[in-house]
């Protein structure tokens, strides 16, 4: 709290101590006084701490507010950060991180989740630590740079048979006024195309030309816009559609996995989740269309990430050999 002493010159003095930080001056009047005071006060309880006195916890609420805002799957991260704020290194001073700290955190963790999840977890933080080396100046290696990743798993390569389309037909229904319906449309949709389930639901008619065939993409996974050819099939299955002013499926991305969820474990189909139709799709259209063509259709900047979704038997390969 600010306190005021008149001097005998007529002059104001003003003291604050905030938050460990203690200051004084000298005004001509006590308003002007009065107003160093405030900002000194809004300053000392504001300001960010010392670089030695920064810790995990800090770094990882300053990428929260001014770096996840910027990215596509900024829910995610903050989430994911906030989890992270409750680990016992998030209490360590930046400065003295080692790379022991997150070795031993990566262990504890392993214990609790997947491999994957550790991987994808300890690229966040390493993302974090790069800004404060980069951007803010706070540290000058990156410590997670010198500890090794958990092996990861090996790709999922999870295909869809028409018996299983049929079957999770047959427990949504075929009534698509329903959302239960939608979802399985959805979910054929996305057999038909490779779309994601977030593209999927995001669909409208401003961004479906229907005799052109093409779905536009304002903003997909990797940030980058995208126009997805239609085959015949998959405008059929949108014309089948319910008509509707806004979203085509009428489904938001939480409903569309839950939905999902429900019906597969009514038809008692085991392992299969909604992305598994990526696979499927992919697997399709390598039929169709060369390297090149597949990799724009679906969105994959790198070829060689088809090997992950490019899912055909050797009985199949063979078949096709003649």
């Amino acid at each position: 709290m600010a306190t005021f002493r008149k001097l005998p010159s007529g002059k104001w003095q003003a003291q604050i101590a905030r938050n460990g930080i203690r200051k004084s001056a000298t005004r001509a009047t006590k308003r002007e006084a009065q107003d160093w005071a405030a900002r000194q006060e809004y300053l000392a309880t504001n300001a960010e701490p010392p670089k030695s006195q920064v810790t995990v916890k800090d770094a990882f609420d300053r990428y929260a507010r001014e770096e996840s805002p910027k990215r596509r799957g900024e829910r995610w991260e903050i989430v994911r950060l906030e989890c992270l704020s409750s680990d016992a290194i998030a209490e360590k001073r930046l400065a003295e991180l080692e790379p022991a700290d997150l070795a031993d955190w990566r262990d504890r963790r392993g214990k609790e989740v997947a491999p994957g999840t550790v991987r994808r977890e300890m690229n966040l933080i390493s993302s974090v630590l790069t800004t404060a080396r980069r951007e803010w100046g706070l540290i000058e290696h990156n410590p997670m740079s010198d500890i090794r990743k958990p092996t990861p798993p090996p790709p999922r390569d999870r295909r869809v048979s028409s018996d299983e389309i049929d079957q999770l037909m047959q427990a949504s229904g075929v009534d698509l006024n329903t959302a239960t319906a939608r979802a399985v449309h959805a979910f054929r949709f996305a057999v038909e195309t490779a779309m994601r389930a977030g593209e999927i639901v995001g669909l409208t008619d401003e961004t479906v030309d229907r005799d052109k065939r093409v779905a536009s993409l304002p903003k997909t996974k990797n940030g980058a816009a995208r126009q997805v050819p239609l085959s015949t099939a998959a405008v059929a299955l949108l014309d089948e559609l319910p008509e509707t002013d806004g979203p085509l499926f009428g489904l938001t991305s939480q409903q569309l996995d839950a939905l999902f969820r429900k019906v597969r474990d009514k038809s008692e189909i085991e392992n299969l989740r909604f992305h598994d139709s990526r696979h499927e799709a992919i697997t399709r259209l390598a039929r169709k269309l060369d390297v090149l063509s597949l990799a724009r259709t679906v969105g994959h900047k790198d070829v060689k990430m088809l090997m992950i979704y490019y899912n055909e038997t050797a009985e199949e390969l063979a078949q096709r050999l003649g």
